[in-house]
């Protein structure tokens, strides 16, 4: 009985977790899956291809190696972990996930990875054995304030390492909408657990990361493949319906602020790479 209601909880926790998600309904059912947003190329695109492309996007920007020691932070189910032994043969891995479940997951089928169950803005209270030399995180980094995830993630890595993550940034417009116009998306991102107030325009962001003792700084605009592709795909991929559905709800809640987020042009989502001096 304990056992049975320990495992009920446990499901509950899942459910509710804030940045949990039915990678099924989104069309993977692996048991390691992805949960990002994608980066779509074509209409003939399914979800765990436009994740992969995701994931390939950031490791392109670094030009990932085999040989490089590297910490994937928020790597949610497994999938990119899979993806980096895998395919770029990543000899030395870590990574950093919140969602318990999740970390239990990767312990048992990719015992060779070093996981910690912690928040990434918390690196510098996790036992390392060694600094490294790539630091990335996919479709993540855009929860936490700029500031932090580099204080974090800096301390963690090697002179001459590299970093890519994905965040949002202002456009030019967003200087001249009006004061509602800037309330409603203060609700509308907290929908998605963003703070508003942390975004900033392209120049902050440069000043920031060369605060941090960063440069090469590479700014890509991934708006269209990432925001309007995935709003594509939900919007147009059938999905049985039941009569009260939360998982689903969340995913097209999400899909229909992508489609906002892109449609108005206020806010970029956007992939940073640089190299610690």
């Amino acid at each position: 009985m304990a056992t049975f209601k320990q495992a009920l909880i446990e499901k509950v926790i899942v459910i509710g977790h804030k940045y949990a998600i039915d990678a099924k309904r989104l069309g993977d059912d692996a048991l390691l899956a992805w949960s990002n947003l994608g980066f779509w190329q074509g209409q003939h695109d399914n979800y765990p291809q436009a994740c992969r492309s995701l994931a390939d996007q950031i490791a392109r920007s670094i030009q990932l190696k085999s040989t490089d020691r590297v910490l994937d932070l928020g790597c949610g189910q497994g999938a990119s972990l899979l993806h980096w032994l895998t395919h770029y043969q990543i000899q030395q891995l870590s990574a950093v996930e919140l969602q318990a479940d999740c970390v239990k997951r990767i312990q048992k089928q990719l015992p060779q990875v070093q996981i910690h169950c912690e928040s990434f803005l918390n690196l510098k209270a996790l036992q390392f054995l060694n600094s490294f030399d790539v630091v990335l995180c996919i479709d993540a980094a855009y929860h936490s304030h700029l500031n932090s995830f580099l204080d974090s993630a800096s301390t963690v890595l090697n002179s001459k390492g590299r970093i890519a993550f994905h965040t949002l940034m202002w456009s030019e417009n967003w200087q001249n909408c009006t004061y509602l116009q800037k309330q409603k998306y203060h609700y509308l991102l907290k929908s998605a657990d963003v703070n508003w107030q942390h975004l900033m325009d392209q120049q902050q962001l440069v000043q920031i990361l060369a605060q941090h003792d960063f440069t090469d700084i590479e700014i890509q605009d991934f708006s269209e493949p990432v925001l309007n592709g995935f709003a594509e795909y939900i919007e147009t991929r059938k999905i049985e319906k039941t009569a009260f559905d939360l998982a689903q709800l969340k995913i097209n809640m999400t899909a229909k602020l992508c489609r906002k987020l892109y449609q108005d042009g206020l806010v970029r989502y956007i992939q940073i790479s640089a190299v610690k001096k």
